[in-house]
């Protein structure tokens, strides 16, 4: 099976060179959280789930965060934001590379070109399900008809 760029393994050392250069703090401030200093840490109310009191701790120091509320979230940047912006793991390491996350913070995040194409949706937002039904349908039976493996 051949190598496509969407499916090459990130290397090791730039992911930890992504979770280390980031200033994560800047990070979940510039995603409305409000934190304060205690100590060597910063606190404030997780955005994950409904907090009354604040939950989520920033440890800068090691730049990683942790909700000791009812999400019982954490981890690293990469972490942050595939929870705040719903995104998987790749997409999330692509937003940090794109820089768009780094001007924020303040740091120098690597550039690169996204490594996952853009496909157009085959299906049409916002149509009924009885729709949507027949439009996945139409979509799979045509990449069968398209596939080489003679299963039609």
């Amino acid at each position: 099976m051949p190598h496509t760029r969407a499916t090459i393994r990130i290397p090791e050392e730039e992911l930890e060179q992504l979770k280390q250069s980031a200033d994560l703090v800047s990070l979940i401030r510039s995603k409305g959280v409000v934190l304060s200093q205690r100590g060597k840490d910063f606190v404030g109310h997780c955005p994950f789930h409904d907090d009354k009191t604040p939950s989520l701790v920033v440890t800068p120091s090691k730049n990683l965060w942790h909700c000791f509320g009812a999400c019982n979230k954490g981890g690293s940047v990469i972490d942050w934001v595939m929870q705040a912006d719903k995104v998987s793991f790749r997409h999330a390491v692509e937003l940090l590379r794109e820089g768009g996350i780094g001007s924020l913070t303040g740091t120098k995040i690597l550039k690169s070109t996204n490594t996952i194409p853009k496909l157009p949706s085959p299906l049409v937002v916002g149509a009924a399900n009885s729709e949507s039904l027949k439009q996945t349908i139409h979509y799979y039976h045509e990449c069968f008809k398209r596939s080489s493996c003679g299963c039609i």
